[in-house]
């Protein structure tokens, strides 16, 4: 955004407009370390705004429609609280400013979902924790916009455990692991939406340059043409980048962490375009193009099949597998904590905690695994399939799952003991008729070799391929392997 480089002169007499802030910039920010992080807001038009902070000062003119911005120089290194005083006709003095690291926490209601919300262990844990004030929260307000917006509401609040209920409870956990780990300011700016689709938070300039999207994108804006309009729906095209991540973008933030694709997943292979697409419209909004973005693969959902066959919801969970190919990209694979009645599944500390887990190892240097296995070639050997992985850790395992928390409607199925060892389950194998049978899967060294007394050609094995796969295959760090396969034939949700 430019700024004019003038002062306006002032009227005598005239009526003067309060230096105001961004909602972001206000008491009990936390500012992104090391970074030259932007302080911003609304003045009058040609009004000197200073702002001081930590032995630095810098000034703004304000432009004809009254925005200022100024961006310092360095934040420093993690620690506080410091003073920051922001000083135009009127002086705001801040007390509670912290420099640390900032994740934003996004997607749909999975990522929305509360801590309140949660199974009673993950409540214990979290309302037994003493006051925090070296961890923050804001809350974006749900706002879907016709038109790209700058403004947002909302204010930073300190973590404690009458407050964080209603705190996100993936990037709560996730933000709690990350600030007891690195001993530093952590901060989340939640900004979710349960029920809707990765659409509604791509900018309508990135989904007009892909042929699938313009012809929606267009509609929706000849319909809307006023860019100040309120939407309704919040699954219309942009309407939730407009409102709720256009307003974020001047403020410097570590990376975002993103739980979404149960509304994406009957255009699970569209999802292979729209979700890389989607990460690097934030980037480019962002100006950081090395920015951090880690995900959380779908959890099984629905009743078990006996049998095996295709399945939307492990296309969209290959779809974003395949976003891995972007750099700074990491995945949390969470096959162990669904439920067949539950979309939400209420476990949701190990979410978060995985989630860190890269961030510690990809972003602060941590020397610890931070993902299960995933699967990388295939060898046939007669009758045999030969299946080699990354991210081994110390090694393969096969861990016990058993039913728990039955229902009349369903279980969630879980890791019985983690020192448990079992014979692989969840692996499927073809021929050449491409007809998939329940597979003997058996770890050798540092492979998975795959065999069936159905299939003496085998030409392609799958693993983990349904909508609720029971599946059994970690490294010895606890971390589960991501579903996967071998084959490229057409699927479910594969344009016809």
């Amino acid at each position: 955004m430019a700024f004019l480089a003038a002062l306006t002169t002032c009227v005598p007499g005239q009526i003067r407009a309060e230096v105001k802030p961004h909602a972001l910039c206000s008491e009990g920010m936390v500012l992104q370390q090391k970074s030259q992080a932007k302080i911003w807001g609304k003045a009058d038009p040609g009004e000197v705004v200073t702002v001081t902070f930590r032995d630095q000062k810098h000034r703004s003119i304000t432009d004809d429609k009254g925005n200022w911005m100024v961006s310092l120089l360095k934040t420093g290194e993690a620690g506080g609280p410091f003073e920051m005083t922001i000083s135009g006709q009127n002086t705001i003095a801040y007390k509670n400013v912290l420099v640390g690291e900032v994740w934003v926490c996004s997607g749909q209601s999975n990522m929305e979902w509360s801590v309140n919300g949660c199974d009673k262990t993950d409540k214990e844990y979290a309302f037994s924790a003493p006051h925090n004030p070296m961890l923050r929260i804001f809350q974006v307000a749900k706002k879907p916009m016709a038109g790209p917006q700058t403004e947002t509401a909302g204010k930073w609040v300190e973590a404690d455990p009458k407050v964080v209920g209603g705190w996100t409870a993936c990037g709560y956990f996730f933000g709690r692991d990350l600030q007891e780990k690195l001993k530093i300011p952590v901060a989340l700016i939640q900004t979710a939406w349960g029920g809707t689709r990765a659409e509604a938070w791509t900018s309508a300039d990135t989904l007009a340059g892909h042929p699938a999207y313009k012809n929606e994108i267009d509609n929706f804006l000849k319909a809307n043409p006023d860019p100040s309009q309120q939407i309704k729906n919040a699954n219309d095209p942009s309407v939730l980048y407009n409102g709720m991540i256009r307003p974020l973008v001047n403020y410097r933030i570590k990376g975002a962490i993103w739980y979404q694709g149960e509304s994406n997943a009957g255009k699970a292979y569209a999802y292979r375009e729209l979700f890389p697409m989607m990460i690097e419209n934030w980037r480019r909004d962002w100006n950081q193009p090395e920015l951090s973005f880690y995900f959380v693969q779908l959890a099984p959902f629905t009743a078990i099949k006996k049998d095996p066959g295709p399945s939307a919801w492990a296309e969209l969970r290959e779809a974003q597998s395949m976003t891995l190919k972007l750099k700074n990209t990491g995945q949390a694979v969470i096959t162990d904590y669904g439920h067949e009645a539950d979309i939400h599944p209420t476990p949701k500390r190990p979410v978060g905690e995985r989630l860190a887990l890269i961030a510690r190892a990809k972003n602060y240097g941590e020397k610890v695994e931070y993902s299960g296995p995933e699967y990388k070639g295939i060898k046939i050997e007669g009758n045999k399939v030969i299946l080699s992985f990354d991210h081994l850790g110390d090694g393969l395992i096969g861990h016990e799952m058993a039913p728990t928390d039955q229902r009349k409607n369903g279980a969630a199925w879980r890791v019985k003991d983690q020192n448990s060892s079992a014979s692989l389950i969840g692996f499927t194998i073809a021929g050449k008729d491409n007809v998939f049978h329940p597979a003997k899967a058996e770890i050798v060294g540092k492979t998975v070799v795959v065999t069936s007394e159905m299939v003496a050609e085998p030409m392609s094995v799958r693993y983990g391929w349904a909508d609720h796969p029971v599946c059994n295959l970690f490294n010895r760090e606890g971390l589960p392997a991501s579903p996967f396969r071998t084959d490229n034939l057409p699927g479910l949700t594969a344009p016809k």
